[in-house]
């Protein structure tokens, strides 16, 4: 999450100092991230969606709370709206300082925070057979995810503007489809023995296995202002993970061309994208095909307990989070107006849902780097 000056609402560059003085129940799950007007925040491990978002509510809550003996306050969004590169600040974490050293001008762009979900998956091939398949739904997540129109003080055109900027670091975007882990262990393997990287958490594809937690990490979403829009993300992520492991479930993959196109679609049109069906070859509404994956879902999230929690999906592909931010600000017809409204919304409480059998975990708002 950013952290915001309230006289100002611009991008408050204190996360050294805020971090030192932060509760040692809240330092438990707050650390630095590449950019000093960011912090970002972890749950715990959890079975179901429910515990998930329950944690986020009083992690949200107790941070707001200490932020605000600082005369600070968070919000969560893809991109701060307003924030230039040259205001941009690194933070002295020292695994930061070291990328700092390599991105050198790509890191000191404006902050892109995202919502991360790790899914607990008890085996390497079936991780590895996960990754690949969550690869074809990544466009739709894009979309419904969006949360990020604004960039230095206008409107980006793109729903997710945080997607393309992020593209700039080197080894993000789409993985390729690994045949089995040890394809995996060697392709990462090469990079890593030469020295140009030290460890897997330098990989930042959209979707990715994190070996020394047994996940399957999904990081291709935009941090989400609102709680109410965290729940259906995460349920939909623990469905779509029950569908590629335990069902028939074997839809034609995409090219990656076809992929890659369909991504940038949605990242700029957002739920107003029409992407690219690989049957018929032809442009398809991405409403259409968010409706035929929630079907497709929607059994597993019964077994899961995460029914009611899916069905908010469908809500949020009606009007995403960039579709609001552009709502509030042409009704107040100021982005400050609006980062306000997003400092409200990071606190406002959410909904808590039934529960589930997945090991979820999950890392909110994110400055987008490495962890």
């Amino acid at each position: 999450m950013i952290l915001v000056d309230p006289a100002t609402w611009s991008l408050a560059q204190s996360s050294d100092g805020v971090l030192s003085q932060l509760s040692d129940a809240l330092m438990l799950h707050a650390s630095a991230e590449t950019h000093a007007g960011v912090i970002e925040l972890k749950t715990d491990v959890h079975g179901d969606v429910s515990g998930v978002i329950a944690e986020l509510a009083s992690l949200r809550t107790r941070l707001g709370l200490e932020l605000s003996t600082h005369a600070l306050a968070a919000a969560a969004t893809g991109t701060h709206p307003l924030t230039l590169r040259e205001e941009t600040e690194l933070s002295s974490s020292p695994r930061y300082l070291l990328l700092g050293d390599s991105l050198r001008a790509l890191v000191r762009r404006e902050p892109t925070m995202a919502l991360h979900v790790h899914v607990g998956v008890p085996t390497a091939e079936d991780a590895v057979r996960l990754l690949n398949g969550l690869r074809r739904s990544l466009p739709v997540l894009i979309a419904l995810s969006a949360n990020s129109p604004f960039w230095r003080g206008t409107d980006s055109g793109f729903a997710s503007v945080r997607t393309v900027i992020f593209q700039s670091f080197p080894r993000t975007g789409l993985p390729r489809v690994f045949a089995r882990y040890q394809d995996y262990v060697e392709a990462i393997g090469a990079v890593i023995d030469a020295g140009a990287v030290t460890d897997p958490s330098f990989f930042w594809w959209d979707v990715r296995l994190q070996p020394e937690l047994g996940t399957v990490e999904v990081r291709v979403m935009d941090a989400q202002s609102s709680l109410r829009d965290v729940a259906p993300l995460v349920a939909l992520i623990q469905s779509l993970a029950r569908l590629e492991l335990e069902s028939d479930f074997s839809p034609v993959t995409p090219s990656p061309e076809t992929l890659a196109e369909n991504r940038f679609l949605a990242s700029r049109d957002g739920m107003g994208a029409e992407l690219i069906d690989t049957t018929t070859r032809r442009l398809v509404p991405i409403r259409e095909m968010l409706a035929v994956l929630l079907a497709q879902c929607r059994p597993h999230a019964r077994a899961l307990g995460c029914a009611d929690a899916l069905d908010r999906a469908a809500d949020l592909g009606a009007a995403n989070g960039a579709d609001r931010q552009r709502a509030i600000a042409a009704r107040n017809g100021s982005l400050d107006d609006l980062v306000a409204s997003l400092t409200s919304q990071f606190l406002a409480p959410a909904d808590i849902f039934a529960t589930g059998d997945f090991a979820l975990n999950t890392l909110d708002n994110n400055s987008e780097r490495s962890g």
